[in-house]
């Protein structure tokens, strides 16, 4: 009964503040959500690097490790990409994998993996995200532009925060408590404005075609914990680092593969991307409480 409670403890702080966008956006459709974009890029998603991978007792080993586990995933999760879409008859495959190969590790993993496995599985979690984050800003323009862009790279502040806590790790160098202090207080605000932002963005984004957004959603959200399995069993992985990979392999498309989309590809590649995203995450809500709690029994 004990872990039937600690999933609840786990999931409700997310699901709830989810629900709250999602009633805030119905209620107000006009309501700008630009404030929250900003600050997340910005300030919030650097502090939360930060503070993920130099405050929470992670060392460069672990680091290295998730970073290198998650991109066999990603690699994984890439071929899976191409089987669907080719299967699904899609004309533009390339413009569309995004979704397939990015998930929401940020917006709904990071604050899972905190509360399921505390300020260890937040390390393990910001690997993961840091890893994704360079994704979106290098391969996930890379296909929706069908270019490469290095200026987005340079301009990109979580980029730096990698880099910066990349250093910090590997040379053992501990942060003065202000800067800890600081990016621990950035990093809660900004894990309650992008789950509340989340909520939202679910109002906006409109299903157009369920049938293949369904099918899509499969291979990410059924799929994705299936690959991350595969991999613990592959390498023997166990404890809280194996649970949180699991966790962050099971989570839906990124809502960030949808803003990449508006800017570098064509409208009907968005609607697609959108649907995906929508499906996804609504289906999520069913996948994920089950990968938490195969997460939390069999690796704690």
């Amino acid at each position: 009964m004990d872990i039937y409670f600690k999933l609840f403890e786990v999931l409700f702080p997310v699901f709830f503040v989810v629900g709250i966008g999602y009633y805030l956006g119905k209620n107000n459709p006009k309501i700008d959500t630009s404030f929250i974009t900003n600050f997340a890029a910005n300030v919030g998603t650097p502090a939360m690097i930060i503070y993920g991978l130099t405050s929470t007792g992670i060392s460069f080993g672990i680091f290295k490790n998730y970073f290198g586990y998650y991109l066999i995933a990603i690699i994984a999760f890439t071929i899976i990409g191409l089987i669907f879409l080719f299967f699904l008859k899609t004309k533009d495959i390339i413009r569309e994998l995004p979704p397939f190969i990015m998930p929401n590790t940020g917006n709904m993993g990071l604050p899972i993996c905190l509360f399921a496995y505390g300020s260890q599985g937040l390390g393990v979690a910001a690997a993961i995200s840091a890893l994704i984050i360079l994704c979106h800003f290098t391969f996930g323009i890379f296909l929706a532009d069908r270019k490469f862009n290095i200026s987005i790279i340079l301009k990109n502040p979580p980029f730096y925060s990698i880099i910066i806590s990349i250093f910090l790790l590997y040379f053992k160098i501990k942060l003065p408590t202000f800067i800890e202090n600081t990016t621990f207080l950035l990093m809660y605000a900004t894990i309650f404005l992008i789950l509340m932002s989340l909520g939202i963005a679910l109002t906006r984004l409109k299903v157009f075609s369920f049938k293949k957004a369904f099918i899509s959603s499969i291979a990410r959200v059924i799929l994705g914990p299936i690959v991350g399995f595969l991999i613990i069993k592959y390498f023997n992985l166990e404890g809280f680092a194996a649970g949180t990979l699991l966790i962050q392999c099971s989570m839906p498309s990124a809502v960030l593969t949808y803003l990449v989309g508006s800017i570098y590809s064509p409208k009907k590649i968005v609607d697609s991307i959108a649907s995906m995203i929508v499906v996804s995450t609504v289906m999520s809500f069913v996948t994920v409480p089950l990968v938490v709690f195969f997460a939390l029994k069999y690796f704690n």
